[in-house]
């Protein structure tokens, strides 16, 4: 990253990360209105229990919600999100290929790496929401290979490609991939108890963790920032899952790694 992109950073990182605190405000009304449950996901959870708020090299928000409550979020959101604010998904936004649920801030630019400027999506500030569905309860390294499998061939599938032999291998390679392991979680899913775990829809756990129920649920409250708001019920077994029992211990500082490439908070 050059010295420009840099000092972009530093300088609009909390400026970002305040207007991702009122999305999340915003989404919590709405939440609270229909009785959604959501919670603080990922980095988000664990900021909040290492910093009391953001990781402070961290530039987005992560939520967690049922895939029960965030389709109820996504049928209700369009019509109670303030003008400013834009529900991005599949449908609301064709050209995105995430199979995450974000909520933008539209008057900002926000840029990763990833971002095709080719293609005409939003990519103002954001705040993320991950769907979490009853997961199987079964050996863990199975699990986790079906997972990683289904992520990995989702990803090389819904990536822009250029017409040539090699494309055309990784589309049927990958797609076969994706067909077998999706039967198979399929079948785990006939075949085991599915009442106790949760984990991320597979196109989004690449690593498959699986929480339990109980780890998850009836969901508590956790300090983020100076505000209380809605946590997983132990968020320390939650982080264990997630990042592993020493996850209080800061990454070395070429690991803080930053999302974004450019930050613009407002556009006018």
């Amino acid at each position: 990253m050059n010295e420009f992109l840099k000092k972009n950073i530093a300088n609009n990182l909390r400026e970002c990360q305040l207007r991702q605190v009122a999305i999340l405000d915003t989404i919590g009304e709405i939440c609270r209105r229909h009785d959604i449950a959501y919670w603080l996901d990922g980095g988000s959870i664990l900021g909040a229990v290492r910093h009391g708020g953001f990781i402070p090299w961290d530039d987005d928000i992560d939520l967690g919600m049922t895939v029960e409550g965030l389709k109820r979020f996504c049928e209700i959101a369009p019509a109670e999100l303030p003008d400013n604010l834009f529900l991005q998904t599949r449908e609301s936004d064709p050209e995105s290929k995430e199979p995450i649920v974000k909520v933008r801030y539209l008057n900002s630019l926000y840029i990763e790496a990833g971002d095709l400027f080719s293609s005409d999506y939003e990519k103002g500030i954001f705040v993320d929401i991950f769907p979490f569905e009853p997961a199987p309860d079964m050996n863990r390294r199975l699990f986790r290979r079906m997972m990683r499998g289904i992520n990995k061939s989702y990803a090389i599938l819904h990536a822009r490609h250029y017409y040539s032999f090699r494309a055309v291998a990784e589309f049927f390679w990958f797609g076969a991939q994706y067909c077998l392991f999706s039967a198979m979680l399929r079948l785990c899913r006939l075949c085991f108890d599915m009442r106790n775990h949760l984990t991320n829809i597979p196109e989004n756990s690449g690593p498959g963790i699986m929480h339990h129920r109980d780890t998850v649920f009836p969901l508590g409250t956790i300090s983020f920032e100076g505000k209380e708001y809605p946590a997983p019920a132990n968020p320390h077994q939650y982080l264990v899952d997630l990042y592993g029992a020493d996850y209080m211990q800061l990454p070395p500082p070429e690991k803080r790694l930053i999302h974004a490439l450019y930050i613009q908070p407002e556009l006018n």
